[in-house]
């Protein structure tokens, strides 16, 4: 599994798709299905999908290591939300610390783990150094 992370609009999917090679493939975490999921090669906005099984009231650590499972070759792109001002709504602060948990989660599990700053990659974890 590959993780890239970043702030919004930072060109984290744009990134993913040239540093890894995967141009097709790719579902939006804000609307696509389980199934979708579980087949595609690639998923960006990924902290909308924690959001959305945290609004059906799913367990999302269990769903991501369930899609980790059944996919363990995906690409996965995320926002990191932490660095923001605290939400006032109580649900926002807790699906941000939920993601937070998550990508730790994630960042343990991954082959790799790039962070995107306008535009630019890093490598964190794995890879070869560019």
């Amino acid at each position: 599994m590959k993780l890239i992370i970043g702030g919004a609009y930072q060109g984290k999917l744009f990134y993913a798709k040239e540093a890894f090679q995967i141009l097709d493939g790719w579902q939006d975490g804000a609307v696509c299905t389980e199934e979708e999921l579980a087949d595609c090669r690639g998923v960006f906005h990924f902290h909308e999908q924690i959001r959305r099984w945290m609004k059906e009231e799913s367990d999302p650590m269990q769903k991501t290591k369930e899609l980790l499972s059944a996919n363990p070759e995906i690409c996965i792109v995320t926002n990191e939300l932490g660095y923001g001002v605290v939400p006032v709504d109580a649900f926002d602060r807790k699906w941000r610390e939920t993601t937070g948990r998550i990508g730790t989660l994630l960042a343990q599990e991954a082959d790799e783990v790039h962070r995107v700053v306008c535009g630019i990659g890093m490598i964190l974890k794995g890879g070869m150094k560019k």
